[in-house]
């Protein structure tokens, strides 16, 4: 669903001198790219085949249609179930959690912030708001409250910008995408939008899940329901969390035991859900990406999931693990030459730092870029098909 009351912002013009920078090397599609035979070293070789990862536990869900997804232990790392967990796939709003996890720290929640129009002047167009304004005062708390309950695009924006712009944010969140030995992951923009060769996977979206719930203010934020919202002057705006799995809403039940993560939709990455719950003491996180329906499908496919791994996870050998950062002392997965020849392939982290903004197409958007001779480029932008349960094209 559209954010309520929220017009899209238009799209940022790309000045002339973004165009003649930017790389070429960014890959052709950014709905997918095949996992490379490098990542057997990261989590384990049994997530880098094909077909469904599982041992010693029966009663897999026979009906999911997600192009990859992920069962793991929160706590012990082990990946109880896998299908194509290295596939790298258009990641939409959950690469948020990636942005949680390399800015939250940097701000106290009761900072203030006054807002202006360059904080927004890159927000793209058909985004997902909270619906920030400038000139209005925004504690930072809100501004999470604006990231992890709406998905708000004009919140991540504004937080970037605090943190000395998007092109600093983007190379920071690449850094710590290595650090958490997500090597899948190619950072384009910090709000998800979809750009072209902006990618992750089931299991780097699961690391980095696991990663923030570490964080009592991760933890608090993914879990709230509602909050209100600043709407200038002594006005507020209640805004609901947009995870179905958390607040029941169109149709599907609460989950029991849910405490987050992060959902996320575009008409190109299709729907993408990591989802972390507690029962009898035991955390599960459940990753889904792009199920064959839309609307519904990768909350119930993800309830499903986790259905599964409290019944019978107990039972499951481990198919894999999840890696711990390097900087919290986890052993180094290094990446073989033929996996830094398909991540340079994807474009590195310093091309992409230095323009993410000059790959933006209109999320959903089956837009297009060609490059002209002389190094300059033409921008097409098409209409999008309107979204599974919505008429805007980018989603949560």
């Amino acid at each position: 669903m559209r954010d309520s009351s929220r017009s899209s912002r238009g799209a940022a013009r790309l000045p002339r001198r973004s165009l003649l920078a930017l790389t070429v090397a960014a890959p052709l599609s950014a709905a997918a790219a095949p996992a490379s035979a490098a990542t057997a070293s990261i989590g384990g070789e049994r997530l880098a085949r094909d077909g469904v990862q599982v041992r010693g536990a029966t009663g897999l869900p026979k009906k999911l249609t997600a192009r990859s997804w992920l069962v793991a232990d929160c706590e012990t790392g082990e990946v109880l179930a896998a299908y194509r967990a290295h596939q790298r796939l258009a990641p939409a709003s959950t690469l948020k959690m990636l942005f949680a996890d390399t800015v939250l720290k940097k701000f106290d929640r009761t900072e203030r912030h006054t807002v202006t129009d360059a904080d927004l002047a890159g927000v793209p167009a058909g985004s997902s708001l909270v619906g920030i304004r400038p000139g209005i005062t925004y504690t930072v708390e809100q501004l999470w409250q604006g990231v992890f309950l709406r998905s708000g695009n004009d919140a991540v924006h504004v937080l970037a910008h605090m943190n000395g712009g998007i092109e600093k944010t983007v190379a920071e969140m690449q850094a710590k995408a290595e650090d958490l030995q997500a090597l899948d992951t190619h950072v384009v923009s910090p709000d998800g939008f979809d750009h072209r060769g902006q990618l992750s996977s089931a299991y780097d979206l699961t690391l980095f899940a696991r990663h923030g719930l570490k964080d009592a203010d991760f933890r608090s934020y993914c879990a709230t329901r509602t909050a209100d919202f600043p709407a200038g002057g002594r006005k507020t705006l209640q805004i609901q969390n947009t995870d179905r799995l958390l607040t029941g809403a169109w149709g599907v039940r609460t989950y029991e035991g849910l405490i987050g993560v992060k959902n996320g939709y575009t008409t190109n990455a299709g729907n993408t859900f990591t989802g972390a719950a507690t029962r009898g003491g035991r955390t599960l996180l459940v990753t889904v990406m792009h199920p064959g329906s839309g609307g519904n499908a990768v909350y119930e496919e993800t309830a499903a999931l986790l259905d599964w791994g409290f019944a019978h996870g107990s039972s499951a050998q481990a198919v894999g693990t999840l890696v711990e950062p390097l900087s919290e002392g986890g052993a180094s997965a290094s990446p073989t030459p033929a996996r830094r020849t398909a991540r340079a392939a994807a474009g590195a982290p310093g091309a992409a730092a230095a323009g993410p903004s000059t790959w933006r197409l209109l999320e959903g958007a089956a837009g297009t870029a060609a490059l002209l001779a002389g190094g300059v480029f033409a921008l097409r932008r098409r209409r999008a098909a309107a979204g599974a349960d919505s008429g805007g094209r980018h989603r949560r």
